[in-house]
């Protein structure tokens, strides 16, 4: 009988997961409502080309209503630490009545700063706020709002204006941001974690560090 190596990888299996959330960064997005109060939506679908950032979106959420109408928006990056103020927006929804396709257990909430336990804080480019607290804080505009393939999200590509950064996670003397200080929450599976000790890095590094 053949077997394995000892040391052979073990076979692949094929599943069907019910998300791909393989582990990216939660972002909070602030939009304008029609009444010009402010929406706060946490979301984990979003990627950075350049000084693009994408996002992608559920159809039917007060987030994707407003930036067809106003395109205005700021993309603020919790820290590990804030998990549970964003488990507190998860519930919730701008929309009134809640649209059928939210999970249930969400509910409409006008005000999800103060349900959050989050503080608003002005921005300089937009009219939504940025949440306090964040340690990175992008003031953006949507240029294009579109239909995913399957037509049942949205994605948005938004230019990124004007970033804030919390000192502590910038390099002294540079506008970097520190790997080692940056400890962004991650989102994997529908789990929240941080990041683990530093491996190693790219040979495309800009960042200055000890010893290199």
């Amino acid at each position: 009988m053949d077997t394995a190596p000892p040391d052979a990888p073990a076979a692949s299996v094929e599943i069907e997961p019910a998300i791909l959330y393989f582990g990216t960064p939660v972002v909070l997005l602030s939009t304008e409502n029609e009444d010009g109060s402010f929406n706060l939506a946490p979301i984990s679908s979003a990627w950075a080309l350049g000084w693009t950032v994408v996002l992608g979106l559920g159809r039917e959420g007060q987030t994707a209503r407003n930036l067809a109408a106003r395109p205005d928006l700021v993309i603020s990056l919790p820290s590990a630490g804030q998990w549970r103020a964003v488990e507190r927006l998860a519930p919730l929804t701008g929309r009134f009545p809640v649209p059928p396709t939210k999970p249930a257990g969400c509910r409409f909430e006008p005000d999800k700063f103060a349900a959050a336990g989050l503080t608003p804080e002005p921005s300089r480019h937009v009219r939504p706020p940025r949440v306090a607290g964040c340690p990175l804080q992008l003031e953006a505009r949507a240029e294009r709002v579109r239909p995913d393939a399957a037509g049942s999200f949205v994605v948005v590509e938004a230019a990124v204006r004007t970033v804030h950064a919390d000192p502590a996670v910038v390099v002294p003397g540079t506008d970097h941001v520190s790997p080692a200080a940056w400890r962004p929450l991650i989102y994997n599976f529908r789990h929240y974690f941080g990041l683990g000790p530093e491996l190693g890095h790219s040979y495309r590094t800009r960042t200055p560090t000890a010893g290199r």
